[in-house]
Parts: C-alpha cells; sequence; structure tokens
C-alpha cells in the first residue's frame, strides 16, 4: 500500500536497484500483490517500506513509498499496492506492469515501526483497510522464525470483499488469532454487526493491558487515531503503541 507518512529514520546510503516483476496475485477489486525479484537486495525487517520509482520515456519520473507485505527471504520482496483509481504510479503497477517488466526500487526504510523475531512480549495488531500490508509482513516473519510470540489481529475493512490475504489468514495459524470487523457490510449470520471500531472490540479481541503487549496500528488517519485512543483508554501505555498513518498521496 501507499504511505503518507514515514517513521523512522534513514540509516546508511540507500541505493536504487533494478527489481523484475517475478509474479502478482489478486488481493482484493482494488488491491494486487507485486513479487518482484530483487538481486543484492540487503534483507528488512517486518514494518518496513521501499521507494518506488517508474522512468517514462521521456524521462520524466514519479515514485512513490509501499510497505513490504513479505517476511525476508532472499533476494525475492513482495508488494501490496492499491489501485487509486486516479493515481500516477498505481494504476499502472496494478494494471500495466506485467512479469518481466523492470521498475527501480530502494531500501529498506524505516526502523521505529517494526517486529523483530526476537521479541518477546504478546503483539496487537489493528488494522484498517490497506493497513494490513506492514501488519501481514509481521505475521509472516513470526511465522518464518518459528516464533512462539502470541499474536492477535483486528482487521477492519468496509466489506468481506476488501479484505486482503483471506485465504492465507483463514488457514490455521497456532498462536495467531484473528478477528475481523465489517464496517458497511458483514457476512450473512456474521455476530457483529457492521460499524467502526470500539473500545468493546478492542477490549474481547486484544489483549488486556496487564499483558503489557506490544501494539501496532495501521491504516488511514482516521482510524489509526481513533483506535490509539481506544487502546490508551482501555489502559494501554503509549509508549507500547507504535502507529502508521496512510492517505491519500497521488497514487
Amino acid at each position: 500500500m501507499a504511505r503518507a507518512a514515514v517513521s523512522g529514520r534513514l540509516t546508511g546510503r540507500l541505493l536504487w536497484r533494478a527489481a523484475t516483476l517475478a509474479q502478482r496475485r489478486e488481493e482484493a477489486p482494488s488491491a494486487c500483490t507485486l513479487v518482484f525479484d530483487l538481486p543484492d537486495w540487503p534483507g528488512h525487517l517486518a514494518g518496513q517500506h521501499v521507494d518506488v520509482r517508474l522512468t517514462a520515456e521521456d524521462g520524466y519520473r514519479a515514485q512513490r513509498s509501499y510497505s513490504l507485505a513479505s517476511a525476508p527471504q532472499g533476494e525475492r520482496i513482495e508488494l501490496t499496492v492499491q489501485r487509486v483509481a486516479d493515481g500516477e504510479v498505481s494504476p499502472y503497477l496494478t494494471g500495466g506492469l506485467q512479469v518481466g517488466d523492470r521498475v527501480e526500487i530502494r531500501g529498506p526504510v524505516g526502523g521505529w515501526f517494526v517486529w523483530r523475531a526476537q521479541d518477546t512480549a504478546p503483539v496487537l495488531l489493528v488494522a484498517g483497510g490497506s493497513g494490513i500490508v506492514p501488519l501481514m509482513a509481521m505475521i509472516r516473519t513470526r511465522r518464518a522464525a518459528g516464533s512462539g510470540v502470541p499474536f492477535r489481529l483486528v482487521y477492519s475493512v468496509r466489506t468481506p470483499a476488501d479484505g486482503y490475504y483471506r485465504p492465507e489468514l483463514g488457514r490455521p495459524d497456532p498462536g495467531l488469532e484473528i478477528a475481523c470487523l465489517y464496517t458497511r457490510s458483514a457476512p450473512p449470520g456474521w455476530p457483529r454487526p457492521p460499524g467502526r471500531l470500539t473500545r468493546a472490540d478492542l477490549t474481547a479481541d486484544g489483549w488486556a493491558p496487564r499483558d503489557a503487549p506490544a501494539c501496532y496500528v495501521c491504516g488511514p488517519t482516521g482510524f489509526v487515531e481513533a483506535a490509539a485512543d481506544l487502546l490508551v483508554a482501555i489502559g494501554h501505555h503509549a509508549a507500547r503503541i507504535r502507529t502508521e498513518r496512510f492517505g491519500p498521496t497521488g497514487g
């Protein structure tokens, strides 16, 4: 997904590298995952992002930042890109870029909104819409590392069709508990009626403050601010709540 804000600092010199599209997967009607082969990739942490640059034949360049969706896996990375209808970059990445085509990628970027496999505190992930992307990288990193740290994910989307990674999140994953919330329409018979994230949702599906979880919240600005306020109201220490806000960037 495209990022509107950058947390953390750049460390060292970041180089532009040529990346080749190896695979693409549709995640939702408005988003797809792009799998790139990226020689000499230095590796990344779950929660970091990269810059993607496109260059037109006339030399015009445009770039956007996208969260990494994958766990570290050698010289291959995954980005899930949400299509912005009137955007400049995302329509090409999601519709025009073909397997074998190249783009330039720089990164990884960010060092604050990250989860490391050696961390031992329980984890609460709170995602709004496409804010699931960097949190999915954390879930995948946990699984790849064989970590026993318990994760809980509270995932809010408009409708069932808007959810990302549905097949993967639907498979059993010991130590990962998932609660899906729908704001506009829910599946037939869903126990929770459609509506915005509430304190009751985080109390029922999250961790209690006494468990001292590491909390990661990602999504649109309004969602993130509301979720963080609810966590503090419940009793979670503000220093243990890390947030990333996403918003319009021109696509």
